[in-house]
């Protein structure tokens, strides 16, 4: 694994939770979209749906799509906001805190794992170096330097 791209590594252990996580969110006729989604919602005063996405790292796209589905499923209501009547507030259905649990169960489960298996000097290793490649890969302009010196 040694001559595999930093980019391959992330991207192949991300396909790895990911698939860990539908598999999870399976059992009980969901997906990994919606158990990040309830998570992401405060629990009791709602979220603002303009919030959700940026909060979520989402495309509106693809949120009105979960948000979609979570309501049709009975896991959220949308209610108008009560200060300004032109935005709408996302708010977990007693189903939807229900729900809300078990993928907090699921992803607490999933860290005590990792923990579990993982020194503590390894992890916080991995997590100063991923927060270092979140921050580059931030700087959108240094890809952008690389790839033109080479022309």
């Amino acid at each position: 694994m040694r001559d595999k791209t930093i980019d391959y590594i992330l991207r192949a252990t991300w396909i790895s939770v990911s698939k860990m996580y539908n598999e999870a969110a399976a059992v009980k006729g969901s997906t990994m979209a919606t158990g990040f989604a309830l998570i992401s919602i405060d629990p009791i005063d709602g979220t603002a749906s303009t919030s959700l996405g940026p909060k979520m790292g989402m495309e509106a796209t693809s949120l009105s799509r979960t948000l979609k589905n979570m309501e049709d499923k009975g896991l959220i209501e949308r209610r108008r906001n009560p200060d300004d009547g032109r935005s709408v507030i996302i708010h977990l259905t007693d189903f939807g805190q229900e729900m809300r649990e078990f993928s907090k169960l699921v992803v607490k489960s999933f860290d005590h794992a990792v923990k579990d298996k993982i020194s503590p000097d390894k992890l916080n290793t991995f997590l100063e170096v991923a927060y270092q490649i979140n921050d580059i890969a931030c700087q959108k302009n240094i890809l952008k330097k690389e790839v033109l010196a080479d022309k």
